[in-house]
Protein backbone atom coordinates (compact mmCIF):
# COMPACT_ATOMS: atom_id res chain seq x y z
CA UNK A 1 0.00 0.00 0.00
CA UNK A 2 1.26 3.31 -1.21
CA UNK A 3 0.87 6.13 -3.14
CA UNK A 4 1.63 9.53 -5.22
CA UNK A 5 1.75 13.07 -3.55
CA UNK A 6 2.26 16.32 -4.35
CA UNK A 7 6.16 16.10 -4.37
CA UNK A 8 5.92 13.33 -7.06
CA UNK A 9 9.29 13.22 -8.36
CA UNK A 10 10.99 13.16 -4.70
CA UNK A 11 8.03 10.30 -3.28
CA UNK A 12 9.39 7.78 -5.34
CA UNK A 13 12.55 8.06 -4.78
CA UNK A 14 11.57 8.09 -0.58
CA UNK A 15 10.34 5.14 -1.63
CA UNK A 16 13.43 3.34 -2.89
CA UNK A 17 15.32 4.28 -0.20
CA UNK A 18 12.77 3.21 2.29
CA UNK A 19 13.46 -0.41 0.50
CA UNK A 20 17.16 -0.09 0.59
CA UNK A 21 16.98 0.55 3.85
CA UNK A 22 14.45 -2.06 5.35
CA UNK A 23 16.02 -4.45 3.22
CA UNK A 24 15.03 -7.28 1.51
CA UNK A 25 13.38 -8.63 -1.91
CA UNK A 26 10.08 -7.87 -0.67
CA UNK A 27 10.30 -3.94 -0.44
CA UNK A 28 11.87 -3.51 -3.58
CA UNK A 29 9.35 -5.53 -4.99
CA UNK A 30 7.07 -3.04 -3.84
CA UNK A 31 8.82 -0.11 -4.82
CA UNK A 32 9.42 -0.97 -8.22
CA UNK A 33 5.62 -1.52 -8.45
CA UNK A 34 4.56 1.68 -7.21
CA UNK A 35 7.87 2.98 -9.47
CA UNK A 36 5.59 1.69 -12.21
CA UNK A 37 2.38 2.89 -11.61
CA UNK A 38 3.58 6.21 -11.21
CA UNK A 39 5.21 6.46 -14.48
CA UNK A 40 1.86 5.22 -16.59
CA UNK A 41 -0.04 8.02 -14.76
CA UNK A 42 -2.32 10.52 -17.24
CA UNK A 43 -4.12 13.12 -15.75
CA UNK A 44 -8.21 12.07 -16.21
CA UNK A 45 -9.08 15.16 -17.78
CA UNK A 46 -6.27 14.64 -20.62
CA UNK A 47 -6.79 11.30 -21.29
CA UNK A 48 -11.05 12.74 -21.77
CA UNK A 49 -10.11 15.62 -24.04
CA UNK A 50 -7.50 12.91 -26.49
CA UNK A 51 -9.95 12.67 -29.25
CA UNK A 52 -7.74 9.22 -29.64
CA UNK A 53 -9.04 8.23 -26.73
CA UNK A 54 -11.72 5.01 -26.34
CA UNK A 55 -15.10 5.72 -26.42
CA UNK A 56 -15.46 3.35 -23.39
CA UNK A 57 -12.54 3.92 -22.13
CA UNK A 58 -13.75 7.87 -21.72
CA UNK A 59 -17.02 7.11 -20.43
CA UNK A 60 -15.94 4.98 -17.82
CA UNK A 61 -13.32 7.80 -16.98
CA UNK A 62 -16.46 9.92 -16.88
CA UNK A 63 -17.80 8.17 -14.56
CA UNK A 64 -14.92 7.62 -12.27
CA UNK A 65 -15.00 11.66 -12.11
CA UNK A 66 -18.56 11.81 -11.42
CA UNK A 67 -18.07 9.14 -8.86
CA UNK A 68 -14.69 10.80 -6.98
CA UNK A 69 -16.68 14.15 -6.48
CA UNK A 70 -19.90 12.72 -5.02
CA UNK A 71 -17.50 10.75 -2.56
CA UNK A 72 -16.44 14.25 -1.63
CA UNK A 73 -18.94 16.38 -1.38
CA UNK A 74 -21.91 13.79 -0.85
CA UNK A 75 -19.98 11.74 1.36
CA UNK A 76 -17.95 13.39 2.93
CA UNK A 77 -14.65 11.77 1.99
CA UNK A 78 -11.38 13.27 1.76
CA UNK A 79 -10.14 15.53 -1.18
CA UNK A 80 -6.13 14.60 -1.19
CA UNK A 81 -5.59 14.37 -5.26
CA UNK A 82 -6.70 10.53 -5.52
CA UNK A 83 -8.42 9.39 -8.49
CA UNK A 84 -7.63 12.55 -10.80
CA UNK A 85 -4.78 10.47 -12.92
CA UNK A 86 -5.39 7.52 -14.94
CA UNK A 87 -3.07 4.85 -15.23
CA UNK A 88 -3.30 1.53 -17.15
CA UNK A 89 -1.10 -1.41 -15.49
CA UNK A 90 -1.67 -3.65 -19.18
CA UNK A 91 -2.76 -6.55 -16.66
CA UNK A 92 -6.28 -7.63 -14.76
CA UNK A 93 -5.69 -6.95 -11.92
CA UNK A 94 -3.79 -4.47 -9.25
CA UNK A 95 -2.03 -6.54 -6.89
CA UNK A 96 -2.45 -9.95 -5.68
CA UNK A 97 -2.63 -10.54 -1.99
CA UNK A 98 -1.39 -13.35 0.41
CA UNK A 99 -3.16 -14.55 3.58
CA UNK A 100 -2.21 -17.13 5.11
CA UNK A 101 -2.58 -18.45 8.72
CA UNK A 102 -1.29 -22.10 10.48
CA UNK A 103 -3.24 -25.27 9.39
CA UNK A 104 -4.68 -25.92 12.87
CA UNK A 105 -5.46 -22.34 14.07
CA UNK A 106 -7.97 -19.16 13.15
CA UNK A 107 -5.41 -16.74 13.59
CA UNK A 108 -3.76 -15.35 10.51
CA UNK A 109 -0.49 -14.71 9.64
CA UNK A 110 0.73 -10.92 10.08
CA UNK A 111 3.15 -8.52 8.39
CA UNK A 112 4.32 -5.43 9.43
CA UNK A 113 4.93 -2.44 7.51
CA UNK A 114 6.40 1.13 7.82
CA UNK A 115 2.43 3.38 6.86
CA UNK A 116 0.10 0.40 7.15
CA UNK A 117 0.89 -1.50 10.15
CA UNK A 118 0.49 -4.60 10.86
CA UNK A 119 -2.08 -6.46 8.13
CA UNK A 120 -3.31 -9.79 8.02
CA UNK A 121 -2.18 -10.01 4.42
CA UNK A 122 0.85 -9.53 2.08
CA UNK A 123 0.43 -7.14 -1.48
CA UNK A 124 2.10 -8.28 -4.42
CA UNK A 125 2.57 -6.30 -7.85
CA UNK A 126 3.14 -9.54 -9.38
CA UNK A 127 1.19 -13.22 -9.70
CA UNK A 128 4.12 -14.88 -9.67
CA UNK A 129 5.72 -13.60 -6.61
CA UNK A 130 2.87 -14.13 -4.55
CA UNK A 131 2.41 -17.91 -5.51
CA UNK A 132 6.26 -18.33 -4.80
CA UNK A 133 5.59 -16.74 -1.20
CA UNK A 134 2.63 -18.62 -1.02
CA UNK A 135 4.89 -22.07 -1.51
CA UNK A 136 7.56 -21.34 0.89
CA UNK A 137 4.47 -20.87 3.72
CA UNK A 138 2.99 -23.72 2.62
CA UNK A 139 6.25 -25.70 3.04
CA UNK A 140 6.34 -24.31 6.68
CA UNK A 141 2.80 -25.58 7.38
CA UNK A 142 0.95 -22.58 6.84
CA UNK A 143 -2.71 -22.62 4.90
CA UNK A 144 -2.13 -19.46 2.02
CA UNK A 145 -4.91 -18.12 -0.24
CA UNK A 146 -4.30 -15.32 -2.62
CA UNK A 147 -7.39 -13.26 -4.04
CA UNK A 148 -6.66 -10.40 -6.75
CA UNK A 149 -7.40 -7.13 -6.30
CA UNK A 150 -8.75 -4.72 -8.47
CA UNK A 151 -8.15 -1.81 -6.63
CA UNK A 152 -4.66 -0.11 -4.44
CA UNK A 153 -4.98 2.20 -1.96
CA UNK A 154 -1.36 4.10 -0.22
CA UNK A 155 -4.23 5.26 2.47
CA UNK A 156 -3.61 8.80 1.32
CA UNK A 157 0.01 8.87 1.37
CA UNK A 158 0.47 9.34 -2.37
CA UNK A 159 -2.19 10.10 -4.82
CA UNK A 160 -4.00 7.13 -6.08
CA UNK A 161 -5.00 6.96 -9.85
CA UNK A 162 -8.18 5.32 -11.33
CA UNK A 163 -6.82 2.07 -12.33
CA UNK A 164 -7.67 -0.08 -15.66
CA UNK A 165 -8.36 -2.91 -13.46
CA UNK A 166 -10.88 -1.14 -11.70
CA UNK A 167 -12.59 -0.30 -15.23
CA UNK A 168 -13.82 -3.71 -16.27
CA UNK A 169 -16.84 -4.21 -13.83
CA UNK A 170 -20.21 -1.83 -13.50
CA UNK A 171 -20.87 1.76 -12.51
CA UNK A 172 -21.94 0.08 -9.13
CA UNK A 173 -18.33 -1.49 -8.41
CA UNK A 174 -16.40 1.17 -9.73
CA UNK A 175 -17.97 3.82 -7.79
CA UNK A 176 -17.73 0.55 -4.55
CA UNK A 177 -14.19 0.54 -5.46
CA UNK A 178 -13.07 4.67 -4.81
CA UNK A 179 -15.51 4.55 -1.82
CA UNK A 180 -13.69 1.78 -0.37
CA UNK A 181 -10.73 2.85 -1.20
CA UNK A 182 -10.99 7.12 0.13
CA UNK A 183 -12.71 5.72 3.20
CA UNK A 184 -9.08 4.12 4.31
CA UNK A 185 -7.94 7.47 4.14
CA UNK A 186 -11.01 9.00 6.68
CA UNK A 187 -10.15 6.73 9.39
CA UNK A 188 -7.36 3.93 9.46
CA UNK A 189 -6.22 2.25 12.92
CA UNK A 190 -2.76 0.18 11.89
CA UNK A 191 -2.45 -3.55 12.48
CA UNK A 192 -6.37 -4.08 13.06
CA UNK A 193 -6.94 -5.42 9.01
CA UNK A 194 -10.50 -6.69 10.49
CA UNK A 195 -11.80 -2.97 11.70
CA UNK A 196 -9.93 -1.12 8.90
CA UNK A 197 -11.57 -3.43 6.30
CA UNK A 198 -15.16 -3.51 8.18
CA UNK A 199 -15.57 0.48 8.28
CA UNK A 200 -14.26 0.99 4.67
CA UNK A 201 -17.34 -1.87 3.33
CA UNK A 202 -19.72 0.04 5.90
CA UNK A 203 -18.91 3.35 4.16
CA UNK A 204 -18.87 1.75 0.36
CA UNK A 205 -22.48 0.17 1.12
CA UNK A 206 -23.91 3.57 2.85
CA UNK A 207 -22.36 5.45 -0.22
CA UNK A 208 -23.82 3.24 -2.88
CA UNK A 209 -27.25 3.40 -1.52
CA UNK A 210 -27.26 7.09 -1.61
CA UNK A 211 -25.52 7.26 -4.77
CA UNK A 212 -28.24 4.70 -6.52
CA UNK A 213 -31.07 7.23 -4.67
CA UNK A 214 -30.14 10.22 -6.50
CA UNK A 215 -27.92 9.01 -9.82
CA UNK A 216 -29.28 5.36 -10.34
CA UNK A 217 -31.60 4.48 -13.08
CA UNK A 218 -35.22 3.13 -11.68
CA UNK A 219 -34.89 -0.25 -9.61
CA UNK A 220 -31.08 -0.03 -9.44
CA UNK A 221 -31.24 0.18 -5.67
CA UNK A 222 -33.09 -2.61 -5.35
CA UNK A 223 -30.82 -4.87 -7.56
CA UNK A 224 -27.97 -3.70 -5.47
CA UNK A 225 -29.01 -4.74 -2.46
CA UNK A 226 -30.02 -8.00 -3.52
CA UNK A 227 -27.14 -8.45 -4.93
CA UNK A 228 -24.91 -7.15 -1.49
CA UNK A 229 -27.33 -9.08 0.75
CA UNK A 230 -26.86 -12.35 -1.25
CA UNK A 231 -23.08 -11.61 -0.44
CA UNK A 232 -23.46 -11.12 3.17
CA UNK A 233 -25.02 -14.30 3.39
CA UNK A 234 -21.99 -16.01 1.54
CA UNK A 235 -19.65 -14.37 3.80
CA UNK A 236 -21.62 -15.17 7.01
CA UNK A 237 -21.57 -18.73 5.96
CA UNK A 238 -17.83 -18.73 5.74
CA UNK A 239 -17.35 -16.45 8.86
CA UNK A 240 -19.56 -19.08 10.80
CA UNK A 241 -17.66 -21.90 9.84
CA UNK A 242 -14.39 -20.38 10.62
CA UNK A 243 -15.95 -19.98 14.32
CA UNK A 244 -16.80 -23.39 14.58
CA UNK A 245 -13.18 -24.00 13.59
CA UNK A 246 -11.55 -22.21 16.37
CA UNK A 247 -13.53 -23.98 18.61
CA UNK A 248 -12.08 -27.22 16.74
CA UNK A 249 -8.74 -26.35 17.40
CA UNK A 250 -9.14 -25.40 21.22
CA UNK A 251 -10.44 -28.69 22.28
CA UNK A 252 -8.43 -30.95 19.96
CA UNK A 253 -5.25 -31.36 20.93
CA UNK A 254 -4.97 -34.82 18.62
CA UNK A 255 -3.21 -32.59 15.54
CA UNK A 256 -4.63 -35.93 13.09
CA UNK A 257 -8.07 -35.83 14.99
CA UNK A 258 -8.37 -32.09 14.03
CA UNK A 259 -7.10 -32.15 10.50
CA UNK A 260 -10.30 -34.99 10.20
CA UNK A 261 -12.80 -32.30 12.17
CA UNK A 262 -11.71 -29.73 9.78
CA UNK A 263 -11.90 -31.36 6.82
CA UNK A 264 -15.48 -32.61 7.72
CA UNK A 265 -16.49 -28.82 8.86
CA UNK A 266 -14.73 -27.50 5.14
CA UNK A 267 -16.42 -30.14 3.58
CA UNK A 268 -20.11 -29.23 5.43
CA UNK A 269 -18.99 -25.32 4.56
CA UNK A 270 -19.43 -25.90 0.69
CA UNK A 271 -22.74 -27.97 1.13
CA UNK A 272 -23.89 -25.08 2.72
CA UNK A 273 -22.82 -22.26 0.16
CA UNK A 274 -23.84 -24.96 -2.59
CA UNK A 275 -27.31 -25.53 -1.15
CA UNK A 276 -27.60 -21.70 -0.86
CA UNK A 277 -26.81 -21.16 -4.65
CA UNK A 278 -23.58 -19.37 -3.34
CA UNK A 279 -20.25 -19.60 -5.40
CA UNK A 280 -18.50 -22.90 -3.77
CA UNK A 281 -15.62 -23.11 -6.27
CA UNK A 282 -11.23 -23.55 -4.72
CA UNK A 283 -9.79 -24.58 -2.33
CA UNK A 284 -11.30 -23.47 1.12
CA UNK A 285 -8.94 -23.43 4.51
CA UNK A 286 -8.03 -21.54 7.22
CA UNK A 287 -6.82 -18.46 4.88
CA UNK A 288 -9.35 -18.14 2.70
CA UNK A 289 -11.51 -18.32 5.52
CA UNK A 290 -9.34 -15.32 7.10
CA UNK A 291 -9.51 -13.02 4.25
CA UNK A 292 -13.23 -13.85 4.36
CA UNK A 293 -13.21 -12.43 7.99
CA UNK A 294 -10.64 -9.66 7.73
CA UNK A 295 -13.51 -7.69 5.34
CA UNK A 296 -16.90 -8.93 6.70
CA UNK A 297 -16.67 -9.90 10.49
CA UNK A 298 -16.93 -6.50 11.84
CA UNK A 299 -19.12 -4.94 9.26
CA UNK A 300 -22.35 -5.88 11.55
CA UNK A 301 -20.98 -3.72 14.45
CA UNK A 302 -19.61 -0.69 12.55
CA UNK A 303 -22.88 -0.74 11.08
CA UNK A 304 -24.75 -0.32 14.24
CA UNK A 305 -22.23 2.09 15.14
CA UNK A 306 -23.52 4.49 12.06
CA UNK A 307 -27.30 3.66 12.75
CA UNK A 308 -26.68 4.96 15.72
CA UNK A 309 -25.05 7.82 15.08
CA UNK A 310 -28.29 8.88 12.88
CA UNK A 311 -26.51 7.90 9.69
CA UNK A 312 -24.46 11.18 9.61
CA UNK A 313 -21.11 10.17 7.99
CA UNK A 314 -19.27 12.70 9.22
CA UNK A 315 -19.92 12.04 12.65
CA UNK A 316 -19.42 8.45 11.90
CA UNK A 317 -16.09 9.14 10.29
CA UNK A 318 -14.80 11.05 13.25
CA UNK A 319 -16.61 8.51 15.95
CA UNK A 320 -14.02 5.51 14.14
CA UNK A 321 -10.87 8.03 13.84
CA UNK A 322 -11.02 8.42 17.73
CA UNK A 323 -10.44 4.56 17.90
CA UNK A 324 -7.02 4.81 15.87
CA UNK A 325 -5.22 4.12 18.70
CA UNK A 326 -7.75 3.17 20.93
CA UNK A 327 -7.20 -0.98 20.84
CA UNK A 328 -9.30 -1.83 23.64
CA UNK A 329 -11.86 0.32 22.39
CA UNK A 330 -12.27 -1.40 18.90
CA UNK A 331 -11.93 -4.91 20.67
CA UNK A 332 -15.00 -4.37 22.57
CA UNK A 333 -16.66 -2.91 19.36
CA UNK A 334 -15.76 -5.76 17.58
CA UNK A 335 -14.16 -8.72 19.82
CA UNK A 336 -11.88 -11.28 18.35
CA UNK A 337 -13.25 -14.63 17.25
Amino acid sequence: MLRDSPWRPIRPLAATAAAIVLGGCYYAHIAAGQLEMNSRRVPIAEVVADPATDATLRRRLEFAVRARDFAMAELGLPDNGSYRAFADLGRRYATWNLFAAPELAIEPKRWCFPIAGCVSYRGYFDEAHAERAAARLGARGYDTWIGPSIAYSTLGHLRDPVLNTMLGYGDAELAAFIFHELAHQAAYAPGDSDFNEAFAMVVESEGLERWFAREGPAGALEKFLIVRQRQRDSAALMVDARRRLAGIYARTPDAAAARELKAAELARLREALVAGGHPATGEFNNARLTAVATYERCVPALRVELDRLGNDLPTFYAAMKQLEDNAPARSRLCPAT
